[in-house]
């Protein structure tokens, strides 16, 4: 298991917030970076994290999603997709950096730099006690969900 501290972020947010994760210590922070807004995979971890969403609030979790697309973009996505939770912005990929979640990839035989999607669970104390690199979409969540349970 995982005993560093997580780096302390702060990042504009979808309703107009700005969420910095220092300010988050007694909560368990679920922070899901994914390449791109309304992309089919991106779509569809949006959505099991949006159905299990109860889960997580139960387990006493808050649930962000993170990629480099604007607020606007962010909003417009997270809108038409229903997501109960914020999605952040990180345009000048601070979070990125401090995460290390920026890779080259193929993206149709070019070499292109983007996020590797990843998630993180950082516990109340401010703790990063699981990460999943390169994620494969189905049954991630899921997963997660149950790692938090661990915590709660």
């Amino acid at each position: 298991m995982l005993e560093k501290p997580a780096p302390d972020i702060e990042l504009p947010a979808t309703g107009g917030k700005n969420i910095k994760l220092s300010t988050l210590l007694g909560k368990i922070v679920v922070l899901y970076f994914y390449p791109k807004d309304n992309t089919p995979g991106c779509t569809t971890e949006g959505q099991h994290f949006r159905d299990l969403h109860g889960q997580f609030t139960k387990a006493g979790s808050v649930v962000f999603g993170l990629s480099r697309d604007s607020i606007k973009s962010h909003e417009n996505f997270k809108a038409k997709m229903g997501f109960p939770f914020d999605l952040l912005s990180d345009v000048e990929e601070d979070a990125c950096k401090a995460f290390s979640v920026i890779k080259m990839k193929n993206m149709y035989g070019k070499k292109v730099r983007g996020i590797e999607r990843s998630t993180f669970v950082v516990d109340g104390k401010g703790i990063v006690r699981r990460e999943w690199r390169g994620v494969k979409v189905p049954g991630h969540v899921q997963e997660v969900l149950e790692f938090v349970k661990t915590l709660s």
